[in-house]
C-alpha cells in the first residue's frame, strides 16, 4: 500500500479514533485536525477525513438557536463546530472522502441543510445513550437493501453499539437514509446520488465489541479503497 494520510477532527477520544484508523495498516499515518491550533492547513496534505464524535452540535447552526436548552451545558463548542464546516466544505470541494461518526454524521447532516433532534427521548424515542453502568447500547439496526451501505455489509439487519442523545430530524439536501433504528431513528445515511465516498454513521465502529463484524471492517475497509483511489 501506497502511504495515505486520513485527517481525523481533534475530540476528547482522539487517541481512539486515530488508533484504528492507524491499525488499518502500518503506511497509513494521519492528521489532527482541532480547532486549537493552526492545524487546518494540514487538510491539504489529507487523502480522506474522518469526523469523529463528541459534542452536540450547536442548534443555531440549523436555525434553532432556542433548542439548545436540549444541548447538555458543558458539551457544546461552536469552535469545533466552525473548524468542522471548513473541514466538510474543503472536502466536498476536493472531492475527498469522508467517514462521519456518531457527531459526523450529525454535521454533515446540518452541512447539508438537514436539521436535528436535539434530545431524543424528549422527541418520545428510546433512549440511544449509554447504559447506567457508562458502557455502549447494543440494539440491531435496519439496512435499507438498496442503499450502498448493503452493497457494503451484505446484511440487511446487524447489531451497533450506541451511545448519542441526538439524531437526524430533517434530512440534508443531496443525502438519504440507508439504515434505521426499529423506534425510527436514524443510523446511518450516505449519499442520494453518484459521487466521492461518504459514508455517515451513528454507531461508533471504532469501539465496537465485534471488529470483524461488517458494520466495522467492511466500512472502514471501503473508505480506505476510496482514500486510495486518491493517490491514482
Amino acid at each position: 500500500m501506497k502511504s495515505l494520510t486520513i485527517g481525523v477532527t481533534d475530540c476528547s477520544k482522539f487517541d481512539l479514533y486515530n488508533n484504528w484508523i492507524l491499525n488499518y495498516h502500518p503506511a497509513v499515518q494521519t492528521v489532527r485536525l482541532s480547532w486549537k491550533d493552526n492545524s487546518f492547513s494540514r487538510i491539504e496534505d489529507c487523502h480522506g477525513i474522518v469526523l469523529t464524535g463528541g459534542e452536540d452540535v450547536h442548534p443555531r447552526f440549523y436555525k434553532r438557536p432556542e433548542w439548545i436548552q436540549y444541548c447538555y451545558d458543558d458539551d457544546v463548542d461552536e469552535d469545533r463546530d466552525l473548524l468542522e464546516w471548513k473541514v466538510l466544505e474543503y472536502s466536498q470541494r476536493n472531492k475527498l472522502p469522508v467517514l462521519g461518526i456518531c457527531r459526523g454524521l450529525q454535521i454533515t447532516n446540518v452541512f447539508f441543510g438537514g436539521t436535528l433532534i436535539p434530545d431524543i427521548p424528549a422527541w418520545g424515542k428510546f433512549n440511544h445513550s449509554k447504559l447506567p453502568d457508562n458502557t455502549d447500547r447494543y440494539h440491531t439496526v435496519k439496512v435499507d437493501p438498496s442503499s450502498a451501505l448493503f452493497q457494503l455489509v451484505q446484511e440487511k439487519e446487524g447489531l451497533i453499539n450506541s451511545n448519542h442523545h441526538q439524531s437526524v430530524e430533517k434530512v440534508g439536501n443531496g443525502l438519504v437514509v440507508s439504515a434505521m433504528s426499529e423506534d425510527g431513528v436514524v443510523e446511518a445515511m450516505e449519499r442520494l446520488r453518484p459521487g466521492p465516498f461518504l459514508s455517515l454513521v451513528q454507531w461508533h465502529p471504532e469501539r465496537m465489541n465485534d471488529q470483524e463484524s461488517p458494520f466495522v471492517k467492511n466500512i472502514r475497509q471501503a473508505f480506505f479503497e476510496a482514500c486510495l483511489s486518491r493517490l491514482q
